[in-house]
């Protein structure tokens, strides 16, 4: 069955790549088209390149691939949040109960290569240098432009777009049927920096943390690199009451901004000026559709179907969820519009709700995190996680930790936010929570977890 149904996919970044793979494991014939060149020959020239937070959702999905050693290998391990107060001292704030329950700074150009020799060595077929130019899906031709202006007709059984948030084929798709599109802009865009190595070649700052400065409306984050270095990454509004990328417009605007916001981490940034004027300021965007799929004939997967803002680091762990959920489903069924349909009845109601949760997480990063109210709440959380493992999960832990629906973690947690608010307004310390309230609230509004989570 599998051998005789060809899939071509649309891009060869890290969904396309980890798709070629399940599916060339599977047993069909797998062809990979990506516009851009081979990054193991010509080195990495990917679009965004913050870090990437991988977590268990994720890292299932490279187990599926038998990807997760080499991938782990190259990745850093991140324990907590260690959040920097304006004129405080750093404070670590854990993402788990322990050193089992952590995140993964990874390399995007890194990781893409890793899954590209995946591919290959499953057999799908890669060809680089090849964008989509146009589909004829009435024919089943698609045309893809060379580096040399060439155009090549290929034949397609079932087009897969893996081509990130601008994708091409989605564009092709609308021309035949509208897919809803909407794309919500946030406001805010970024700049990346970088903090080099220690003198002795180590780390400058502690290595296993997402390290945040907030700021109230803007916000600094640094993960950590394999190579010891840092990747920073600014985040303001694009205009707007100051600071905003409007009014610090150049490197010297920037190390003021530093200067004064962010001092701790200004001497860690030693070409703060120069990286500043030399990178592009980015979007910050979340793409909506109301289909993703087209008569069994082309399916969307990743940020070429949901595309969301990076502050819950779940971007590429649900892209990847996608891909697992998309093969499992072609392997089940000789019907690939079937497939098609059951994939995307089973993913969207879940990428909304990841997407959801990434705008929640931004106002949490910049705004709340050194907060009174939150850090009580939190310390609530934890001691509820204590006391009712079965049926009070922290949030962040459903959604990093398990490989629940998104849908499930968002409305228990919808749900245990209410408790915690509840439970500590008008309260200063632990010792002022009605315990035997709470306790009776927790078991009449939570259910038990289902025992595969």
């Amino acid at each position: 069955m599998a051998a005789d149904r060809h899939f071509t996919l649309v891009g060869a970044g890290l969904a396309g790549a980890l798709l070629a793979t399940l599916l060339a494991q599977r047993g069909f014939k797998v062809e990979v088209f990506e516009r851009r060149g081979d990054p193991r020959i010509d080195g990495y020239a990917g679009g965004r390149s913050i870090n990437l937070a991988l977590a268990e959702r994720g890292l299932h999905a490279l187990r599926q691939a038998g990807a997760d050693a080499d991938v782990l290998r190259q990745a850093v391990m991140m324990r907590g949040r260690m959040v920097h107060p304006l004129g405080g001292e750093p404070q670590l704030q854990r993402y788990g109960r322990d050193d089992s329950e952590v995140i993964w700074s990874i390399s995007r150009g890194e990781l893409n290569i890793t899954l590209l020799n995946a591919a290959e060595a499953a057999g799908a077929i890669l060809h680089f240098d090849q964008g989509l130019a146009s589909v004829d899906f009435e024919a089943g031709i698609a045309i893809f432009h060379d580096v040399h202006g060439n155009d090549h007709r290929h034949a397609f059984n079932a087009l897969i777009g893996c081509d990130g948030a601008g994708s091409t084929l989605r564009g092709e798709m609308e021309k035949v049927t509208s897919l809803g599109e909407r794309t919500e802009w946030l406001g805010h865009g970024y700049k990346e920096l970088e903090i080099p190595p220690a003198f002795d070649g180590g780390f400058q700052i502690e290595p296993n943390a997402l390290h945040i400065w907030p700021r109230g409306r803007y916000m600094c984050i640094a993960l950590p690199n394999d190579e010891r270095t840092f990747t920073v990454t600014l985040f303001m509004p694009n205009e707007g009451e100051p600071p905003s990328f409007a009014d610090v417009r150049d490197g010297e605007d920037a190390v003021a901004l530093f200067a004064r916001d962010f001092p701790d981490a200004l001497p860690l940034i030693p070409n703060l000026a120069r990286d500043f004027d030399r990178n592009p300021v980015g979007t910050l965007a979340t793409l909506y559709l109301d289909r993703w799929g087209l008569h069994g004939q082309a399916v969307l997967v990743g940020d070429a179907a949901h595309a969301m803002v990076p502050f819950h680091g779940q971007g590429m762990n649900c892209a990847f969820e996608d891909c697992v959920a998309l093969a499992d489903e072609l392997e089940r069924t000789d019907d690939i519009a079937s497939a098609f349909i059951a994939y995307e009845k089973l993913r969207a109601p879940n990428a909304l709700a990841i997407q959801t949760m990434a705008l929640e997480n931004y106002l949490e990063m910049r705004d709340r995190v050194d907060d009174d109210d939150y850090l009580l709440q939190r310390q609530l959380e934890l001691q509820l996680a204590g006391r009712h493992p079965d049926r009070f999960v922290p949030r962040y832990s459903m959604v990093s930790f398990m490989r629940m629906p998104y849908a499930t973690a968002f409305e228990r947690g919808r749900v245990q936010r209410e408790l915690l608010v509840e439970a500590t307004r008008g309260k200063s310390t632990l010792d002022d929570i009605d315990w035997d309230w709470l306790d009776a609230e927790v078991a009449k509004r939570l259910a038990p977890l289902p025992a595969e989570t």
